[in-house]
Parts: structure tokens; C-alpha cells; sequence
């Protein structure tokens, strides 16, 4: 079992994200899940959705938080994510909006998941900020759209 000891930064600073981008393009970017009610603590064991064991053991001036990098090597990263993952349902009207919509999703490198013929993306940030990227798809009604399970037209 690793035992982590402290926080090495977050994954929204530039040059730490910078590095995250590429080692997810690797397949090497874990991600630990936790409940906000453990936000608090400073202690605590927990496995990986890659399936690795870990404690954690934090000095106490410093706090877990959403973004947080735990493990940043060359060749692997570990990030904190808090609560339930949020997903973006797309449900493309034709095949010509889906092949579009996956030119979009592979171009803006989101991670994705399929549920049939929807493509879910993970969100990371705001809804908004995603069908903002896909402009005239999710305006024009090509491509419906909803938050964790519910899809609407646009």
C-alpha cells in the first residue's frame, strides 16, 4: 500500500496541467474518487479507480480537495475527484451529427464513454463550457443534450 504524504499541487495549475494532458494521452492518469464528507479529512485509506490501495496522511495545513494532485511522476499521476463524476449525455440525431460530434470530442481530447448510440463526456467544469464548443451542433438540435442521464433538445 502507498502511503501519500502530502499534495503536490493542482490540476488546474498551467504547467501541472500541462503534464496530466500528457500522461492521460498514455492512459496513466488514476483518478481517486472520494465523498465530499472526506474533504476534511486528512487521514484516510481508499482505492483507486485503478484499483490501487493507498493511504493518505496529510500535515495538517494541508486540506484534500477536487483537482488535487496526489501522485506526479514521469510516468503515472494520480488525481482526487469529488463526489459522484458528472457526465454530459450527447445524443446525435444522424450519423452525419455523430461523426461530427466525435471529430469535436477526439479534437478537444474529452474523456468519453458510449451508452448506445450517446456519446457521455466526463465533465470537468461547467456544462455550458462544453456545448459552447460544439456551437451549431447542440443550437441547431443535431445533437441533443442533458446532465447525468437527462436529454433534452436544444
Amino acid at each position: 500500500m502507498r502511503v501519500i504524504d502530502r499534495i503536490v499541487g493542482s490540476r488546474l495549475d498551467p504547467e501541472i496541467a500541462h503534464r496530466l494532458h500528457h500522461l492521460d494521452h498514455h492512459h496513466a492518469v488514476d483518478i481517486l474518487a472520494i465523498d465530499s464528507a472526506d474533504m476534511a479529512r486528512r487521514r484516510l485509506r481508499a482505492t483507486t479507480q485503478g484499483g490501487e490501495d493507498i493511504a493518505i496522511a496529510l500535515p495538517r495545513e494541508e486540506t484534500l480537495f477536487d483537482g488535487a494532485v496526489l501522485i506526479l511522476e514521469t510516468d503515472r499521476a494520480l488525481v482526487v475527484r469529488v463526489g459522484a463524476e458528472r457526465w454530459l449525455r450527447l445524443a446525435p440525431a444522424d450519423k452525419a451529427a455523430a461523426l461530427e460530434l466525435g471529430y469535436h470530442a477526439g479534437n478537444l481530447h474529452w474523456r468519453v464513454r458510449f451508452d448506445g448510440e450517446d456519446l457521455l463526456v466526463a465533465l470537468e467544469g461547467p456544462p455550458e463550457d462544453y456545448l459552447a464548443r460544439l456551437g451549431d451542433l447542440t443550437a441547431s438540435g443535431r445533437v441533443a443534450h442533458g446532465v447525468d442521464g437527462r436529454t433534452e433538445a436544444a
